[in-house]
């Protein structure tokens, strides 16, 4: 037996308030690869300043090379973090949070489905009977 996942059991406000929370979910995922991504980008800028450093310093410039060896190399990138500990803190005290709450509302109120919004859309748009347009797995026509 399959379930519409479109679920015609909930109000369009609850199902077009669960989207929105999924969508706010999902952008926060978005701003969560983006941190990464500057903690990794900040990584490899540190492990290209040392390599900077190492041919300064053999270069002649020991004065430059330990002035930024000093200065930059593992230098916290705000007040006493480093990236990791940016990503650990947004990981553990917001991502997870809002992913908490996301799944509470789900459960709640939809019983744990996800994406009822976009099943509904999908019932919307896609033309009935046509190849391609299938109610595809978990949906009725």
């Amino acid at each position: 037996m399959t379930t519409d996942r479109s679920r015609p059991d909930l109000d369009d406000t609850t199902v077009e308030g669960l989207g929105k929370l999924s969508e706010a979910l999902e952008t926060v995922d978005q701003a969560r690869g983006l941190l990464y991504g500057f903690h990794q980008l900040t990584g490899k800028a540190d492990l290209l300043l040392q390599d900077a450093v190492e041919l300064l310093r053999k270069a002649g410039h020991d004065a430059l090379a330990g002035d930024l060896e000093r200065d930059l190399v593992g230098r916290n990138v705000i007040a006493d973090r480093w990236t990791f500990q940016i990503v650990e803190d947004y990981d553990a005290n917001y991502w997870a949070t809002f992913r908490d709450f996301e799944e509470r509302a789900r459960t709640e109120l939809a019983d744990g489905d996800r994406h009822v919004h976009e099943a509904r859309m999908k019932q919307r748009e896609r033309t009935q009977g046509h190849p391609r347009h299938e109610a595809g797995p978990a949906l009725s026509d």
